[in-house]
């Protein structure tokens, strides 16, 4: 059975574009670890295996805060906001029911 392909005009961290604060680089970086998420989705895994992917992603996140830091930027409300509502979107769109708390559990940001 085929799987559930993101739109292709789903919008990516809107907010953090929008903000020249966040360098479009870094938040290209933040946009590309989402996006393994929703190829790692597509491929049709468990609620349990996604959890564990979004962990993964969270980490990797978690890693670019210092290049965030370096380049006079941080990962702070907006881009809390910003990426946790891309998040969300995402699993709601492919059907997956996690909290977004839960989902985002072990970030730093």
């Amino acid at each position: 059975m085929p799987t559930k392909k993101l739109r292709p005009d789903f919008v990516f961290l809107k907010d953090m574009y929008a903000d020249k604060y966040f360098p479009e680089f870094l938040v290209n970086k933040v946009k590309d670890t989402i996006n393994e998420l929703v190829t790692f989705i597509e491929q049709g895994h468990t609620k349990d295996e996604i959890q564990d992917e979004l962990d993964n992603m969270v980490a990797k996140i978690n890693d670019l805060q210092e290049e965030f830091e370096n380049n006079n930027s941080e990962i702070e409300t907006v881009a809390r906001e910003s990426i946790a509502s891309t998040v969300e979107e995402i699993l709601i769109y492919f059907d997956v029911y996690i909290d977004i708390e839960e989902a985002l559990r072990d970030r730093d940001w």
